[in-house]
């Protein structure tokens, strides 16, 4: 598999957001002297940030390496401000809340006007010791899928940390860390956003520090019982829910009657002749040669299935690729590419530890049948993992968290890695909690439906049963686009 192709069966997706806003930061800055006046990209304003020293292995404090930990603090909008922020667990494993500040300030926007949001790169990402890979654009298209070996690539990251305990990377360090950063600001208590990945983070934290937590609202979850890594299974399901909204669509039907067909023929093309194409790389812009195969393919369909927006173009683009016209499918290619990447060696230290290890022959069997991409997000984390150092992880950590913490979860019909069920699974064992799911949403829904104002009004209220989840439920499906032009946007 190529470094592309990898990148793009990752858990976690990257939403990248903006507000104003900032003589706050100076009088902040006066009274919490751990915190400096700092910027963030995409945000005009100056906000406040700092970091904090802790150890690599918490059960060796005095005696292994420390790192450190970052952290940013968007300050509340008005002075009166409440004293229980609102934490952001990001998504992956992999990404660094802070590279998502843009984003979360726009969809949070209401939250903050009264509570700090409060960003930490999680241990391994962004400046929190990150344990990135090194990666070249234009290498990574130029690859061919089978040339590339997924254990080869993790052997190549691994080789740049001979001095870190990658074992110590794990889920339980990470909240560790993040309630060591709310003690050394001094906030009492937290409310939690965890989207994807996130999700599991912010269980984790119910289950670690139960009394640190006001509030969690859960989004697109990833229970601890369950297995992250293998995606066939949830890719095709999705998939084949966005074949049926098309045929039930007129005028996506009327376009692309043949869906179905177009995407089996455009498969067997590039299976039987892989096309090799001279491209302006999306990062670089400089001329590579791209070898499309239906690898590649299918693993960008999958990476769009994550968006309503991306997925609204999908019958357009089939139907492009299966009459050999690549522009549009290299189009859509190149914006998945321009999104915030996943800190690799991260993602590698959580999964082959806590999840992988529990990929039965059976769960993967299971997971690899299907005819969309078949079984290779699983088969490339075992092969990744094959090479990565591992430590067995205690029974305990996989048990359904049980809590009676206020928790708004939120779940997406048409998501492609993590389904609704896994949200009715969470909820089993949270005695306080309400699952909204809405029927046109993908993953993370506080991205593109109106559950961003439902969990600002839940985490001003704590009133679950309030919640009124019409806007959900009557939110119209996105049109397709049916040529190139945007005809029925």
């Amino acid at each position: 598999m190529n470094k592309l192709a990898l990148m793009l069966t990752l858990v976690g997706t990257v939403m990248v957001f903006t507000m104003p806003i900032s003589a706050q930061a100076e009088t902040e800055v006066a009274s919490t002297p751990k915190l400096t006046p700092c910027y963030l990209e995409n945000i005009s304003e100056q906000v406040l940030c700092g970091a904090l020293v802790v150890p690599e292995n918490y059960t060796e404090p005095d005696n292994g390496r420390t790192i450190s930990i970052n952290y940013a603090v968007l300050p509340a909008v008005s002075e009166g401000k409440r004293n229980d922020p609102l934490l952001i667990l990001a998504g992956g494993p992999g990404q660094a809340a802070t590279e998502l500040a843009a984003g979360i300030n726009r969809i949070f926007k209401e939250v903050r006007r009264n509570r700090d949001i409060l960003l930490i790169d999680q241990r391994g990402t962004g400046q929190s010791d990150p344990l990135s890979c090194a990666e070249d654009s234009v290498a990574m298209l130029s690859l061919r899928d089978e040339e590339m070996d997924p254990s080869l690539m993790a052997l190549e990251c691994l080789a740049q940390y001979v001095d870190r305990d990658l074992t110590q990377y794990h889920s339980v360090h990470a909240i560790q860390d993040f309630e060591a950063v709310r003690e050394h600001l001094g906030y009492p208590q937290v409310n939690l956003y965890g989207g994807s990945y996130g999700s599991r983070a912010g269980l984790v934290y119910l289950r670690e520090f139960p009394e640190s937590v006001r509030s969690a609202v859960l989004d697109a979850l990833a229970p601890v019982q369950v297995v992250v890594g293998p995606f066939g299974r949830h890719g095709a399901d999705a998939f084949a829910k966005m074949l049926e909204r098309c045929a039930a669509d007129s005028a996506c039907a009327q376009a692309f009657p043949n869906l179905e067909q177009s995407f089996q023929q455009a498969l067997s093309q590039l299976q039987q002749n892989p096309e090799l194409l001279t491209v302006n790389d999306p990062l670089s812009n400089e001329p590579v040669e791209l070898r499309f195969t239906a690898g590649r393919f299918t693993d960008v369909l999958r990476a769009a299935l994550y968006s309503p927006m991306s997925q609204s173009m999908l019958p357009f683009i089939i139907t492009e690729t299966a009459a050999r016209n690549y522009q549009p499918l290299l189009g859509l290619m190149g914006s998945l590419m321009s999104q915030q990447p996943l800190y690799l060696g991260l993602t590698l230290s959580v999964l082959c530890s806590e999840d992988m290890p529990r990929a039965t022959p059976e769960l993967l069997a299971a997971d690899a049948d299907n005819d969309f991409i078949g079984g290779r997000t699983g088969e490339s984390f075992a092969a990744m993992c094959s090479v990565w150092p591992q430590q067995q992880r205690p029974d305990s950590w996989f048990e359904p968290v049980v809590s009676d913490v206020p928790t708004l979860l939120l779940s997406g019909e048409l998501d492609p890695v993590t389904p609704v069920a896994w949200g009715d699974l969470a909820a089993e064992t949270l005695s306080n909690s309400r699952h909204l799911v809405a029927p046109q949403g993908s993953h993370t829904i506080v991205s593109h439906t109106c559950a961003n104002d439902l969990a600002a009004q839940f985490i001003d209220t704590l009133q679950l049963a309030e919640l009124d989840d019409s806007c959900l439920q009557e939110a119209k499906p996105l049109p397709f686009i049916l040529n190139e032009n945007g005809a029925g946007r």
